[in-house]
């Protein structure tokens, strides 16, 4: 393992130009490029006189808030991402305080990841401030994986943050590496010394391991990742369940899998916290198809209709209910859920129950529901012939002033159904044109009535979900 520092200060290194391949020869090379205190380091980069100051984004300490991040001059204070806002506020009262903007990370991220695409196309974001890079050499170049990474380091600190960098043969190691030396750091774990770097490690830095996962190793007597490594298969495999043998692979750095564009989506999810708890149906009721907007955005940024509506809700107990209704076709329109989620209330929720969290989710994708143009509507249809003025009637959205002998050539069921492609189409439209106000003046700047209800009584913490941001 190699770090690589520079006795400049300011946290910036120097790395060695055109260094030889060897050790790496053609083996694997992964880039984990990690942001430094992503949404903190862009708000002091656009307010400068926050530069040097303790800087907090996240949700309010009055309303359950949630620590998204912190400057490094924060962390000094004891003060880390997802403690609770009241926590932070007791550790660093003199901190600076912003809910973010999403729109502005957003926009840095996607500086940043075209940066990364135009070095590679094995790009794989996992966040909105984290990404894989391949750059194994013979894969198109043959430059040394530390030289890409120095000259990544270097053209994201141009755009005024910096990122730190692990390189490894596999992502989890990489990972690893990428937050040993924060921030600012370049750790090189070169090829055969991946079980020297990790091995005295606590089994928690590996990414997968959660508390309860920790807890049932720790209690087996495997408490590092060198333990983890050469412990027997099955003992781990009934200590862990499924995610045992993806353990085990990724603790000995050989998870399979490329990197590149993201994988196959199995869902589209959102969901939000009430600062206190709700206990009215409207307010219920107002932040399910705030979140179901959301994720009616998402799944038309990736051209995805679904067939499956989930309604999650955790009440002021911490217990958790779901329910799942079956939508009567593929669909990507907010509407349409808001529909189904009144009655997926009832069956969670009754009056006098308090709520503190409500999720929706979209899932069952099928690759036929392709999103189709706002101007294909007849393609729904087959005229009977083509010169059919109810063609042309679908096409240019006339259907109001159709022609009488054109309208009697299509009499009850047809044309409802010509009447409700006509509001699908109308539907599309005002969707069409609510994302691109947003996609050009960000997701606040328009917003439906029932997202101005429930915008006073949450967090007010950022996410790091990319979905939020892409």
């Amino acid at each position: 393992m190699a770090n690589h520092r520079d006795n400049e200060g300011e946290g910036r290194r120097e790395h060695p130009v055109k260094p030889d391949l060897y050790p790496w020869g053609r083996a694997r090379a992964v880039l984990l490029v990690d942001l430094d205190a992503f949404f903190a380091s862009v708000e002091q980069l656009d307010h400068p006189a926050w530069r040097g100051k303790p800087v907090i984004v996240g949700g309010s300490p009055e309303r359950r808030g949630v620590v998204s991040t912190c400057s490094y001059e924060a962390r000094a204070f004891g003060v880390r991402s997802a403690m609770p806002s009241s926590q932070a506020a007791a550790l660093c009262p003199q901190a600076i305080w912003t809910e973010g903007s999403f729109h502005r990370y957003r926009e840095v991220s996607n500086q940043i990841m075209a940066i990364l695409l135009d070095e590679t196309p094995h790009v794989r974001q996992v966040s909105i401030d984290e990404a894989f890079v391949d750059v194994t050499p013979g894969r198109g170049f043959d430059e040394h994986p530390v030289e890409v990474a120095a000259r990544i380091q270097s053209r994201v600190r141009e755009l005024g943050v910096s990122c730190s960098i692990g390189v490894a043969t596999s992502k989890s190691i990489a990972k690893i590496a990428s937050d040993y030396d924060k921030p600012c750091g370049l750790t090189v774990v070169y090829p055969g010394s991946e079980r020297a770097f990790i091995e005295d490690m606590p089994v928690r830095k590996l990414s997968g391991i959660g508390a309860a996962a920790e807890r049932k190793l720790i209690s087996a007597g495997i408490e590092t990742l060198g333990d983890l490594i050469d412990a027997d298969d099955a003992r781990i495999e009934r200590l862990l369940g499924k995610a045992g043998r993806m353990m085990l692979d990724r603790a000995r750095g050989v998870e399979a899998g490329s990197i590149g564009p993201d994988d196959e989506v199995k869902s589209v999810s959102s969901e939000t916290t009430f600062g206190i708890d709700a206990s009215g149906r409207d307010e219920i009721l107002a932040a399910a198809s705030s979140m179901a907007a959301k994720v009616g955005r998402r799944l038309r940024r990736k051209g995805l209709k679904g067939r499956t509506l989930t309604l999650k809700i955790r009440f002021g107990d911490r217990t958790v209910r779901s329910v799942q209704h079956r939508l009567p076709e593929p669909t990507d329109s907010e509407f349409a859920f808001d529909r189904m989620l009144q009655s997926m209330l009832d069956e969670l929720w009754h009056e006098g129950m308090s709520v503190r969290l409500v999720g929706v989710a979209v899932t069952g994708f099928d690759e036929r529901a392709v999103q189709q143009s706002l101007f294909d509507a007849a393609a729904f249809f087959e005229p009977h012939s083509t010169d059919d003025p109810m063609a042309a009637v679908i096409a240019d959205d006339r259907f109001a002033s159709a022609p009488r002998s054109a309208a009697k050539r299509y009499p009850g069921a047809k044309r409802e159904r010509l009447q409700e492609a006509r509001d699908a189409r109308k539907t599309d439209e005002l969707l069409c044109a609510t994302d691109r106000v947003r996609d050009r003046f960000g997701d606040d700047v328009l917003l439906y009535g029932k997202e101005m209800r429930t915008r006073g009584n949450t967090t007010g913490s950022s996410s790091k979900n990319p979905a939020d941001y892409k």
